[in-house]
């Protein structure tokens, strides 16, 4: 049950922050869920791979490239997921710091209540 909650506040982040910004557009909010879906699978299985790889250019950087690879698994969404268009990628970048901002506040909101 926790996945399914979980998975509505990311779709719901997602479409808000696909509204917000003009250079990211989302069809509509069933495609919201199938990108938070993407997205989760790519911060699951490839986000590690990347961390690791990226190891000495994340040290240097003091972890400021840790937002580089999520903007890069925003734009691998944007080519898996048709109905997800990022225009570029500092418009990755913004989305995805905004999408985790508002996927938290909306998590501690949600569970405040609950």
């Amino acid at each position: 049950m926790n996945f399914i909650i979980q998975l509505l506040v990311s779709a719901l982040a997602v479409y808000f922050t696909a509204w917000m910004l003009p250079g990211v557009s989302i069809r509509n909010y069933l495609t919201a869920i199938g990108v938070a879906l993407v997205i989760g699978f790519l911060d699951t299985f490839l986000r590690p791979v990347l961390v690791f790889l990226t190891i000495p250019i994340t040290i240097v950087t003091f972890g400021l490239f840790l937002f580089v690879i999520n903007a890069i698994i925003i734009v691998l969404t944007s080519y898996v997921f048709k109905g997800f268009q990022v225009d570029n990628f500092w418009w990755a970048l913004l989305f995805s710091i905004i999408v985790s901002l508002v996927s938290h506040l909306l998590t501690k909101v949600l569970y405040k209540v609950g």
